[in-house]
C-alpha cells in the first residue's frame, strides 16, 4: 500500500492484523522488510502492525529533497495520522529510532503508548565537544565515499559488521548479506548519501526528554555501527521513563541474529 504524502512523494507501507498498533521504522539503508520476523510474530498474536519504507528507500518514491530526520518524523506523522493510529507502540531501529524520539519530539505522545528503541542512534553519534564518545566526522565522510564510490560493494561489505559476521567463530548466513545488499541497493544514492548526515549528526538529546511515555532500549554489547557506550547507555539517562536491556555478544543487526530474543521481549513490553 501507498500513501501520497504533502509532498507528492508517495510512502510504500505495510499494515497486518489486527489489534493495538505497533508501528516499526528501519535503519539505514534498509526498508520495512528488515522487520518481517517481528512483525509476523507479533501480527499472529494479536497485533496491528504497520512499517513503512522511509522516502527514497525501498519501495517508497525517490525524491531530491526532505532526507533529513525532521521530514523522516514529519512523514511518519502523516502515516500515523492517515491509518488513524492511537495508543501506538513505536519502535524503532538505528536511524528509524532517531526516527521514532524525533517524531516525538516534534508531535508529541497523544497518540502514543510505548516507544522501543533497538540499537538506536541517538543522542547523538557524531563527537563533539559535548559528545566525546561519540565517532569522528571522517568515519561518517568515508561513508559517503563508499556510497559514491561503489555503493553496491559498500553494501556487501557493510553486512559483515552489521550482523557480526566479521567475528571469530560467527555463523555466517549469505542470504542475509544478500537481503542486505538488495534493501541497500533499492534505496535511492541520493537519499543513502543524504542520510548518513541525518543519522550521525542529528542531536536528539531533547527528543529524548520529551519521551515520557515508558521506553524500553535494546542493544548489543558488540554492536559495531552505533556503539553501545555513546547510544544506548546514553539515551537510557536521559529518558525520563526508559529501561535499557543489553544483549551480551549482539551486533548491530539483532533484530535479525537475535530475532527470537528480540520477539520476546517486544511481546513482553507491549503486554505490561
Amino acid at each position: 500500500m501507498k500513501l501520497t504524502l504533502k509532498d507528492n512523494t508517495e510512502l510504500f507501507y505495510k499494515d497486518w492484523g489486527a489489534g493495538r498498533a505497533v508501528l516499526f521504522s528501519h535503519g539505514w539503508p534498509l526498508n520495512s522488510d528488515a522487520w518481517d520476523l517481528q512483525m509476523i510474530h507479533l501480527a499472529e498474536r494479536g497485533y496491528r502492525v504497520v512499517a513503512h519504507d522511509r522516502r527514497g528507500h525501498g519501495r517508497s518514491s525517490q525524491p531530491w529533497d526532505g532526507n533529513d530526520m525532521d521530514r523522516y518524523a514529519d512523514d511518519l506523522a502523516e502515516l500515523i495520522e492517515y491509518l488513524d493510529l492511537r495508543d501506538a507502540v513505536l519502535v524503532g531501529h538505528s536511524t528509524g529510532g532517531g526516527e521514532v524520539a524525533r517524531y516525538i519530539g516534534r508531535h508529541g505522545t497523544h497518540r502514543v503508548r510505548k516507544a522501543v528503541l533497538v540499537a538506536a542512534v541517538p543522542p547523538l553519534m557524531l563527537k563533539t565537544a559535548a559528545n566525546p564518545l561519540g565517532l569522528p566526522l571522517a568515519v561518517f565522510d568515508d561513508i559517503r565515499h563508499a556510497v559514491l564510490a561503489n555503493r553496491s560493494q559498500y553494501f556487501k561489505d557493510l553486512a559483515m559488521p552489521f550482523y557480526g559476521f566479521n567475528r571469530d567463530g560467527a555463523s555466517v548466513s549469505q542470504g542475509t548479506i544478500d537481503a542486505f545488499w538488495y534493501a541497500g541497493m533499492q534505496c535511492s544514492i541520493k537519499s543513502a548519501y543524504d542520510c548518513i548526515k541525518a543519522f550521525s549528526e542529528t542531536d536528539f538529546t531533547d527528543d529524548l526528554e520529551k519521551m515520557t511515555i515508558p521506553t524500553l532500549v535494546l542493544q548489543g554489547d558488540a554492536d559495531q555501527i552505533v556503539p553501545l557506550e555513546d547510544s544506548g547507555s546514553l539515551s537510557v539517562k536521559r529518558l525520563p521513563n526508559g529501561v535499557l536491556k543489553v544483549y551480551p555478544g549482539a551486533p548491530h543487526g539483532m533484530c535479525t541474529t537475535h530475532a527470537e530474543m528480540v520477539n520476546a521481549d517486544l511481546l513482553a513490553f507491549l503486554k505490561d
